[in-house]
């Protein structure tokens, strides 16, 4: 269980800090512990989330330490395989909803060489590339910008160099 104050990552939020913890009875049956979170880019939204949520659903946000190390890592993670075409957006929500940092990165990767191989033969990005890219890059560089103090477009930046080697 976390704490009021801790940071967590909410998939397709970000990170938000735990404001409060309070019970609520919802559904008119049980009364039960509910997160009061407020996402660091938006502290005027406030969101509801259950105590109950699995791993999947909030993680703790990376330490400066942690986000340091993951950095480092980056350039080893894995392109997100894509069987198909049909399957591309599938694998994409899946990489979501894993909620792990280097998931989002394989999704950039895979994106990044997707786009430039279209380019390359003279096709437009699609929407859906499009979107997913910048979902993706949004909740890392979020995160990791959070974490390390430091902005995003450095972030992205920084992380573009390693991907394009």
């Amino acid at each position: 269980m976390y704490c009021v104050g801790d940071f967590v990552v909410k998939p397709n939020t970000g990170v938000c800090k735990i404001d409060e913890i309070v019970h609520l009875n919802p559904d008119g049956t049980e009364e039960k512990e509910y997160y009061v979170l407020l996402p660091v880019e938006n502290e005027k939204s406030k969101m509801f989330v259950s105590v109950d949520v699995d791993r999947k659903r909030l993680r703790p946000a990376m330490s400066e330490e942690e986000a340091r190390t993951f950095m480092r890592e980056i350039p080893a993670i894995d392109e997100t395989k894509i069987p198909s075409d049909k399957l591309r957006e599938q694998q994409y929500k899946e990489a979501f909803r894993t909620n792990e940092a280097g998931a989002l990165v394989g999704v950039i990767k895979s994106l990044n060489t997707r786009i430039k191989s279209r380019i390359a033969i003279g096709k437009k990005i699609t929407t859906t590339d499009e979107r997913y890219l910048h979902q993706a890059e949004k909740a890392l560089y979020t995160e990791l910008a959070f974490s390390l103090k430091t902005d995003y477009s450095k972030i992205r930046k920084k992380i573009m160099e390693m991907i394009e080697g």
